[in-house]
């Protein structure tokens, strides 16, 4: 599956290089009318990430969350962006949100997310671990924006949550986000084969038809595709064609 991603800062469509607020590209593009856009070519899940709402959980996007799932209301919407209490949940879910990321707070209350795996639903969360992988293959989870590396593995995380029904995962190798060179296709291949009850999405680094073609033998539930859509590398019906011919 095929789901195309927005990032947005005070309305506006944006990339981060790295998770680098500092190395930030604007776009032109109206959110709601590009998510439109995505729909229309066939996409069936979109992704959003609200970077307002993660520095500031006050400043939220929430109506333009709403606005863009009315405009989209035949799709599901997953989204993320400095979940840090209850309350973002469900101000996420009332703004139309099918599924909420959370990130970092995994590894800082995985209290908070025992909870509520158990009181809304593994179809309601997706896990979003972001790694740093080192030169001996240890898969650290990074925390606050990609800042801070966590000490934790990304094992010891789903060995806690997989028990209480953790079902969907969004994985990044941060060395590759952004960077229009290909997908970490052995971190993918590994990760499916050691939890296949997880529904895996790859996210970081998808440049080309190729890349997705790449991706299509690890066997991924869906691929996060941002920065070449926006810069038109392909469009989502090229790509979901791609996907699914491998």
């Amino acid at each position: 599956m095929i789901i195309p991603a927005l990032d947005l800062i005070d309305g506006e469509v944006v990339r981060l290089y790295q998770g680098d607020y500092e190395k930030k590209t604007s776009y032109a593009y109206s959110p709601i009318e590009q998510l439109k856009l995505y729909a229309d070519q066939g996409a069936t899940w979109l992704h959003l990430v609200d970077l307002t709402g993660a520095k500031d959980p006050a400043k939220r996007q929430l109506t333009l969350i709403a606005k863009m799932m009315d405009a989209v209301s035949n799709v599901g919407l997953q989204v993320g962006g400095g979940i840090r209490e209850e309350k973002d949940l469900t101000d996420l879910f009332a703004a139309g949100a099918s599924r909420v990321v959370i990130g970092s707070l995994a590894v800082k209350q995985p209290e908070l997310i025992e909870q509520w795996l158990s009181k809304y639903g593994s179809e309601k969360i997706v896990l979003a671990l972001d790694l740093n992988i080192d030169l001996q293959g240890n898969k650290h989870v990074a925390v606050h924006g990609w800042q801070e590396n966590s000490g934790v593995t990304i094992e010891e995380l789903l060995t806690r949550f997989i028990p209480l029904g953790l079902k969907h995962v969004l994985c990044t190798d941060i060395s590759k986000d952004g960077t229009l060179t290909g997908s970490n296709t052995d971190l993918y291949t590994d990760l499916v084969q050691a939890w296949p009850q997880i529904q895996w999405q790859s996210s970081g680094g998808i440049g080309s038809l190729d890349d997705i073609a790449a991706l299509t033998p690890c066997n991924v539930a869906g691929v996060i595709v941002g920065r070449a859509l926006l810069e038109d590398k392909f469009n989502v019906t090229e790509a979901i064609a791609c996907s699914l011919n491998g």
